[in-house]
């Protein structure tokens, strides 16, 4: 029973959005993920053989050693931390049968809007232009794991560790071997391929001694949600200024999730901040295109960095999601990019005798550099072009917002990005 096809380390969103997208396959596939089951799980969701009934929070809950203030667990559900799926996003969802049951409480994003403070250029882009209902949409972060959990349960080729943690990995010719810690002992597993989706800071990569390329931002993330005065009419705003970009995605009920970038400096200063005053700042640098922020969420705080794995893939180990690439949140790119991951890791799989072959490995490595250094390139273009305030990179940002609104071959070629469709296997 300690021999499978598949081990996934990590049962995060990207780690369980693998575990359902081979659900179709023979596979005998285990996920270990560290995090403790939810509340509601059942005890068999802890180390045993057999269906998982649970996905691990830990992509939803706020890191834990950088949260200057997270709030009570529970609350309105206004307040919930949500996740935007670009349109690649929903049909992938859509291909695993997972998407309907999540659409339920998702917020459609039918336009956007991108601006920068104190100049007129700006950026629209509307769903009619693309022939769509919505651009993307707002998701909770729980619902997405409860829908995956859901899937999950009804699998008969796939196990749940956890809480487990993976201490140790030798790498054979035909399997790896991985040594598996746990509360209640530990034990070793063989798999033929090991998938790394373990997060920015991966013990997989750690452990087969692979660098990662990382650039700090000095910039923090401040995520929250706000109610307004005026309805957003599903518009998503996203508004540069030298110090970050300022974010307003649609919620239910003309709520949205605030997402406000800013100096490591001034972090702390504004976490401490109480309501009035944060919202008032946050008004402020905003400005009042939906009128008044009438009502702030919980607040969670972390730093931001891009984070490149050195490679893509190792001797019967392959990255993806963060562990593969960890991206601002800029244009809300990362998830998106980690879900064509398993998307196109998948494809590949499917079609292979031996998952973790050589001939495989590669395959997906090259179906996925191309998007892979397509979108962190553009994030971290945007973010180095737009937080500063040098006075020539002013004016061309300017004028390249005015160019992306008025000259349809670049409108349209930054609107495929945004929708995800360029990197999407041919298969989704």
């Amino acid at each position: 029973m300690n021999d499978y096809d598949i081990a996934i380390i990590g049962g995060g969103l990207v780690g369980a959005s693998l575990a359902v997208a081979l659900a179709a396959s023979p596979l005998r596939v285990v996920l270990v993920e560290a995090a403790e089951p939810p509340p509601s799980a059942p005890a068999r969701a802890r180390m045993n053989p057999g269906p998982v009934s649970s996905v691990g929070t830990s992509p939803a809950a706020p890191p834990a050693s950088t949260s200057l203030r997270s709030g009570p667990v529970s609350g309105p559900p206004w307040d919930e931390r949500c996740i935007a799926l670009n349109d690649a996003s929903r049909r992938i969802f859509g291909g695993y049968g997972v998407w309907e049951a999540m659409r339920a409480e998702a917020a459609p994003i039918v336009a956007t809007h991108i601006s920068e403070r104190g100049r007129f250029g700006t950026a629209r882009f509307a769903a009619a232009e693309a022939g769509l209902e919505a651009l993307g949409y707002n998701v909770p972060l729980r619902a997405i794991g409860a829908v995956l959990s859901t899937r999950m349960a009804q699998l008969p080729n796939l196990t749940l560790l956890q809480p487990a943690r993976l201490s140790a990995m030798r790498t054979g010719e035909q399997s790896v071997e991985l040594d598996i810690d746990a509360a209640g002992g530990s034990r070793t597993l063989a798999a033929r391929l090991v998938v790394a989706a373990d997060g920015a800071r991966s013990a997989v990569r750690d452990l087969l001694g692979i660098a990662a390329e990382r650039r700090e931002y000095a910039q923090h993330a401040i995520v929250s949600s706000v109610r307004l005065s005026r309805p957003h009419q599903g518009v998503a705003y996203e508004r540069f200024t030298p110090d970050g970009p300022i974010a307003l995605i649609p919620k239910p009920d003309d709520a949205a999730s605030l997402v406000w970038t800013v100096p490591d400096e001034q972090v702390e200063a504004r976490m401490a901040l109480d309501d009035a005053a944060y919202l008032a700042q946050a008004q402020d640098c905003f400005g009042g295109r939906l009128g008044r922020f009438v009502e702030l969420g919980r607040r969670w705080s972390h730093p931001l960095a891009r984070v490149l794995s050195g490679s893509l893939t190792a001797p019967r180990t392959v990255f993806i999601g963060n562990a593969a690439q960890s991206l601002h949140p800029v244009a809300a790119q990362g998830f998106n990019l980690g879900l064509r991951d398993v998307a196109s890791l998948a494809v590949e799989i499917a079609g292979a005798q031996d998952p973790g072959a050589a001939a495989t490995l590669a395959a997906y490595a090259a179906r996925r550099e191309q998007d892979r250094g397509r979108v962190s390139d553009f994030t971290d273009l945007m973010v180095r072009a737009f937080s500063n305030r040098v006075p020539f990179l002013a004016q061309a940002r300017h004028w390249g917002l005015v160019a992306v609104e008025l000259a349809p071959p670049l409108r349209g070629a930054v609107l495929r990005q945004h929708l995800g469709h360029l990197g999407l296997p041919r298969a989704s």
